[in-house]
């Protein structure tokens, strides 16, 4: 699972674009516990949602032309410019170029070869969430994607990801970790879209760790969200369900298995 140790490659950002900030707000602090804080007036409406004081995401109110909510995943490099060339060179393409983010750090958004969206961090002042792994925080991301090959490839060249596959009763699931960190440092899966029959188009997807699966997906549905799968056990993981927001930005949650010694 991810921890805060964070090196190139890993996640270290997520975020939140949504259609009502307010509301996104009140859904993830009555399910997680988080607060939602401003970064101030020079952010843009941007700010931070934190779990006893320590930052788990970001979060800001989006117009409608920007596309329907949706979280997105960020990834930390140590030079974004070279991340983003070598993006382009993997048959990705740039939707925004590096920019600083006041003294924080620089970040991007990419489009993978398959057109998913997902961010860059270049840490500055901000290395990257205050919390991974815990109850209430991110412990796992999944892309889902027409083609396991071609995306193991493209995150290979663009961000030194190494894949491995993990065998399990009716099939193969690939795990993805940074270049040279080996198994422990898994940190995410890659996985076919056909394998879920009611997504249509492929994506990045956070999972928050949760003390009880069950419980959170039946307040996620109290609070108007919705159930995409509902809380199921995955052996040798956990227990997991994937939900959306009432507006309709997709996320997982999993209560992991307890580690081995």
């Amino acid at each position: 699972m991810l921890t805060t140790r964070f090196v190139d490659g890993a996640p270290n950002w997520i975020d939140v674009g949504t259609s009502d900030i307010d509301g996104a707000a009140s859904f993830y602090g009555s399910l997680f516990g988080w607060r939602f804080r401003s970064a101030g007036p020079e952010a843009g409406g941007y700010g931070f949602f934190q779990l006893d004081g320590r930052t788990t995401a970001g979060g800001m109110q989006l117009p409608p032309d920007q596309g329907p909510p949706s979280w997105t995943v960020y990834f930390r490099s140590s030079d974004a410019e070279a991340t983003l060339r070598a993006c382009e060179q993997a048959h990705g393409r740039v939707l925004m170029r590096p920019m600083d983010v006041m003294e924080q750090g620089r970040m991007a958004i990419l489009a993978d070869q398959a057109g998913v969206p997902f961010g860059i961090w270049q840490p500055g002042r901000l290395t990257g969430l205050d919390v991974a792994g815990e109850d209430g925080s991110l412990c796992w991301v999944e892309l889902y994607t027409p083609d396991v090959a071609a995306a193991a490839a493209y995150y290979r060249a663009v961000l030194g990801l190494e894949t491995s596959a993990v065998t399990f009763p009716g099939g193969t699931y690939t795990c993805v970790n940074p270049d040279g960190q080996g198994e422990d440092a898994m940190f995410g899966g890659l996985v076919p879209l056909a394998d879920d029959p009611a997504e249509t188009e492929p994506y990045w997807l956070p999972y928050i760790a949760v003390a009880d699966a069950d419980a959170t997906v039946a307040r996620a549905e109290e609070l108007g969200g919705t159930v995409r799968l509902p809380a199921t056990d995955i052996a040798g993981v956990g227990r997991v369900a994937r939900l959306a927001d009432p507006y309709g930005a997709r996320f997982a949650v999993i209560r992991p298995l307890p580690q081995q010694e």
